[in-house]
C-alpha cells in the first residue's frame, strides 16, 4: 500500500479550504486545493488526477509547505523581475535616432546591423536575433519591394498611369 504524504498542521482543514476558495491567483488556488485534498485523506495519485499536477510536483509542494508554511504557496514567478535590459533608456533613444538614419553599410537596417550597433553601445556580444527583437520593439517590420515583371515595358507602364482614369 502506498505511503500517504504527511502535511504539517500549519493551517486547519477549514482554513485550507477557505484559502483555496478565496485565492485570486490561480496557481496559489490550485496549491491550496492540493493541500486541502491531501489533508482530507486522499492519495497523491488521486489528487494528481483531479488537479493535473504530477505526484512528484505534489510532493515538492508539500515539502515546501511543511518547511516554510502557507506563505510559500504563492507563485514565486511574480517576484522575478527578469534580466536587466541590454540597453539603458538613453541608449535606446540613441538606437531610435540611429535607425531613423540610413544604415552604415547603406541599404536598410537589418537585424545584423542593429545587433552590431547594440554590441558597440553595450560593450557585450549580442546575437542577430536580439537585433531583430529591438527592431520589432521600435515598430519596424520586414520590408520587401513589390514583385515586378522582369519583361515589363517601363514606358508602357508610365503611359498607362498617365492615361488611366
Amino acid at each position: 500500500m502506498p505511503k500517504r504524504i504527511t502535511v504539517s498542521p500549519h493551517l486547519s482543514l477549514s482554513e485550507l479550504e477557505q484559502r483555496y476558495r478565496k485565492a485570486t491567483d490561480p496557481v496559489e488556488r490550485s496549491r491550496f486545493q492540493i493541500l486541502w485534498q491531501l489533508c482530507q485523506g486522499k492519495m497523491t495519485q488521486e489528487v494528481a488526477q483531479t488537479t493535473g499536477y504530477t505526484p512528484y510536483w505534489i510532493r515538492r509542494l508539500v515539502r515546501r509547505y511543511n518547511q516554510d508554511g502557507p506563505q510559500s504557496m504563492g507563485d514565486r514567478r511574480h517576484n522575478n523581475p527578469g534580466a536587466a535590459p541590454i540597453l539603458s533608456p538613453d541608449q535606446q533613444a540613441a538606437l531610435v535616432a540611429a535607425v531613423s538614419a540610413p544604415a552604415p553599410e547603406g541599404g536598410l537596417w537589418n537585424s545584423r546591423s542593429v545587433a552590431a550597433w547594440i554590441q558597440e553601445a553595450a560593450g557585450r556580444k549580442v546575437s542577430a536575433q536580439r537585433g531583430w527583437v529591438y527592431l520589432r520593439r521600435l515598430g519596424f517590420s520586414l520590408q520587401r519591394p513589390r514583385p515586378q515583371n522582369r519583361k515589363a515595358d517601363k514606358a508602357a507602364q508610365e503611359d498607362f498611369k498617365k492615361n488611366a482614369r
